[in-house]
């Protein structure tokens, strides 16, 4: 009886690739994060099973020989393949869900959140959805307390508490932006402040006293509405993010907005879940919502806004 051949793998075929693509065994091991004799190990392996030599290993950097040149086509194919499968499985996880519990921030109301939630429901036919809006501190706590399932809030920074309970998907950073009326100098008027009450004014607040900036203000609101409105009709100037101007457009006609006259600030948006309980549906959900703070956030602001550049950008 012949000797039987080896196997053919994943990992020796995503080796090869690895391979194939930086020409040199080395930088192809960093690439893994294996040593240089595994991928060795892999790639004779590989050969051995399929009867042919892939690799010119006497070429810097290192070529493909016909029989790989073939190969490779296929290779590429079985990968894709594989991550095609990956993606069905997840899916059919997700289209088991009968009920979702969602935390979203007010910032994406206007457009965010109905856009995510449409498009879920087109793919979650049985699903139940229950939304709940609200400051990111709030949000956080019920997702501690299992109210929630899925929660996008500011992160917390400083005031996260500690451990590895909830895993968090990073997709938004902006800026905060200096806002005045039209026409008219921040230096000249009093500060309209966003309220120390949450997250993002005690942000504000802190970055300020780090500076030793005192300011002066008579007004604290919790609504981008209203300060933005006060802002418009000259009663002084604030200090917002790109999505808190994106929730108010009605009065973005009558405001100029500008980079911070002091050291930048930004903030970071996140998708939280309590961790390993969704398994993989928390990262599609949060590649869903990139998708769409891009389009409805991001591009809109970077057209109204050139030189923002990458400050505002989706994670």
């Amino acid at each position: 009886m012949p000797e039987a051949q080896g196997r053919v793998t994943l990992w020796g075929i995503e080796v090869f690739l690895a391979v194939a693509e930086e020409g040199a065994i080395s930088t192809a091991a960093k690439r893994l994060a294996v040593s240089p004799s595994a991928i060795s190990q892999q790639l004779t392996g590989l050969e051995t099973a399929l009867g042919a030599v892939l690799l010119d290993r006497s070429a810097r950097p290192m070529g493909l020989t016909p029989a790989g040149a073939m190969f490779r086509r296929h290779a590429q194919t079985i990968v894709n393949t594989e991550a095609e499968a990956r993606a069905d499985l997840a899916m059919a996880d997700l289209s088991g869900l009968t009920t979702l519990r969602l935390g979203m921030i007010e910032d994406f109301d206007a457009e965010v959140t109905p856009g995510l939630l449409s498009a879920l429901a087109q793919e979650l036919k049985g699903c139940r959805f229950l939304l709940e809006t609200g400051a990111s501190h709030r949000l956080l706590d019920q997702l501690d307390s299992r109210s929630l399932d899925i929660v996008v809030a500011a992160d917390l920074g400083s005031e996260s508490s500690e451990g590895n309970w909830r895993e968090v998907h990073p997709v938004l950073a902006e800026p905060f932006l200096a806002v005045t009326p039209k026409g008219k100098n921040h230096g000249d008027l009093p500060l309209i402040q966003y309220t120390a009450r949450h997250l993002m004014g005690r942000q504000i607040a802190g970055h300020l006293a780090r500076q030793n900036i005192r300011l002066t203000h008579r007004f604290e609101l919790d609504s981008y509405r209203a300060i933005l409105a006060m802002v418009a009709a000259g009663q002084g100037w604030t200090i917002l993010t790109p999505l808190a101007l994106h929730h108010a457009t009605r009065f973005r006609e009558g405001v100029d907005v500008a980079p911070l006259p002091f050291e930048p600030l930004e903030r970071t948006l996140a998708l939280s879940a309590r961790a390993g309980v969704l398994r993989d549906i928390p990262a599609q959900v949060a590649g869903r919502l990139r998708s769409l703070i891009q389009t409805q956030i991001v591009d809109p602001a970077q057209a109204d806004w050139p030189w923002l550049g990458q400050t505002l950008r989706v994670l």
